[in-house]
């Protein structure tokens, strides 16, 4: 055995605490390295916006992965509370002059969280029982019956006041509820949709969970839009939840699972794109090739299926930009119209443009830009029932931009923003998703109000 004499220069040497993460997927230390904590992300922040505080910002949030990376703090208490506080909105990572990957840092933490932190026995039951119910298609339509009665009963001067006097978390559940319609939660689409006129391609559409049971008119339309534009439509009927929302909370083993489950169910199918027109669902999906890159048995299939995900905005995209123009006519819809850029769609996909070229093409639109465009409206994944405040807030802020630029309708592109910035805007102005709009234009129908 060989010793160190006491006072050598070895002895010396500082000795090296062992990370705080452990070995699976920590963050990487030249990520964390490409923080130059400039500060260029702080406008961008959600959380620093609202509280100025610098651990709830960015670079603050590096700064104590990067101590806990070397072992100098915990993973409990203030490190995970600052990073449960992140809404994962990824705009710090569109204003980093330094291309800082904090999606990929954030990505690597929350799972380090949910293997290696206890949380406290309220917190872990209210996050289970959101996992038990959402990725869930079967159970979310079993779920609508109830909510549907419920929604009817709301209106009770009773039932309301009970409601009031929900706790914070579940208060915040129940004023997100969404319109509950039991025949369009149990419809489906149908597996196969042909093309109006000459065929342009193929592609197939994931439903979603959600979206499909509570939005399931945007489904619809969406089908609708592509075979308009000269696109068959597949719908496999065997697709279940992507995985996204579980991927974003930190979830990451049921998450892969999901994902490795989605792409056996598409990729045997011989289409030219797999479609989204959720902003979450489609940041997960371009993302599978990254996060199934270590397992040899999926890395290159996963590789495959993430080249084919498309947002329905970039197909449509592509259809206004074709040199003879889009195949559809387009009837007026007279009004101004505010876009809201999903924090997925803009921020993770970088698809900004494509929605607007999409919109732009209906006759008689003038299309705004909202004021602080880049800050999230607080819903983020599950953030607004887990976060109620904070989301709160933020909504509230989002609205105010909203009402500022006097707008006839609203879209956005995500389910999650539809709820909450419907919860604080109120019932005055339409929200919509992008593709209904286009879907009332093609039509020539009366724009929807949901």
């Amino acid at each position: 055995m060989v010793t160190t004499p006491a006072g050598s220069a070895e002895s010396k040497l500082p000795q090296t605490a062992p990370s705080s993460f452990d070995a699976h997927h920590p963050p990487e230390r030249e990520l964390l390295d490409d923080c130059v904590h400039c500060g260029f992300c702080l406008p961008t922040c959600p959380t620093y916006q609202l509280w100025g505080e610098e651990m709830d910002s960015p670079r603050g949030r590096i700064y104590l992965m990067d101590l806990a990376e070397k072992g100098e703090i915990a993973l409990d208490g203030p490190f995970t509370e600052h990073i449960d506080a992140c809404l994962g909105c990824m705009a710090c990572v569109t204003a980093c002059p330094s291309g800082v990957q904090y999606d990929k840092l954030l990505e690597s933490v929350r799972p380090q969280i949910e293997r290696n932190v206890e949380r406290d026995r309220g917190d872990k039951l209210f996050r289970d029982a959101i996992f038990t119910l959402f990725p869930y298609k079967r159970r979310l339509r079993v779920a609508a019956l109830p909510g549907a009665l419920y929604q009817k009963l709301r209106a009770v001067p009773a039932i309301r006041k009970l409601a009031e006097k929900l706790p914070g978390r579940l208060a915040a559940m129940e004023s997100l509820l969404p319109p509950v319609s039991v025949r369009e939660a149990f419809a489906t689409l149908p597996v196969f949709t042909p093309a109006v006129g000459p065929r342009r391609g193929r592609v197939a559409l994931l439903s979603g969970c959600v979206q499909d049971v509570f939005f399931h008119r945007v489904n619809e339309a969406t089908v609708r839009v592509l075979a308009a534009e000269g696109y068959e439509v597949l719908v496999p009927r065997d697709q279940q939840c992507c995985g996204a929302l579980e991927l974003h909370a930190g979830r990451e083993a049921p998450a892969l699972e999901r994902a490795k489950r989605e792409i056996g169910v598409f990729e045997t199918l011989a289409v030219d794109a797999v479609v989204t027109n959720v902003a979450g669902c489609g940041s997960s999906m371009k993302e599978y090739a990254h996060l199934l890159s270590d397992d040899p048995a999926w890395a290159d299939r996963a590789a495959a299926f993430s080249a084919r995900v498309r947002d329905v905005h970039e197909v449509l995209a592509d259809a206004v930009a074709d040199e003879q123009g889009p195949r559809a006519e387009r009837h007026p819809v007279q009004g101004r119209v505010a876009y809201h850029d999903a924090c997925h769609l803009g921020h993770a996909q970088k698809v900004r443009a494509q929605p607007r070229a999409v919109l732009r093409s209906i006759p008689g639109l003038e299309l705004v830009d909202l004021p602080e465009a880049e800050l999230c409206c607080g819903s983020a994944g599950i953030y607004n029932m887990v976060a109620p405040e904070a989301a709160g807030e933020l909504g509230a802020r989002k609205a105010a931009n909203v009402r500022s630029v006097n707008p006839d309708i609203i879209v956005t592109a995500n389910p999650g923003c539809l709820l909450q910035i419907g919860k604080h805007l109120g019932a005055d102005i339409p929200l919509l998703h992008p593709v209904q709009l286009l879907d009332a234009s093609i039509r020539g129908v009366p724009v929807p109000r949901t």
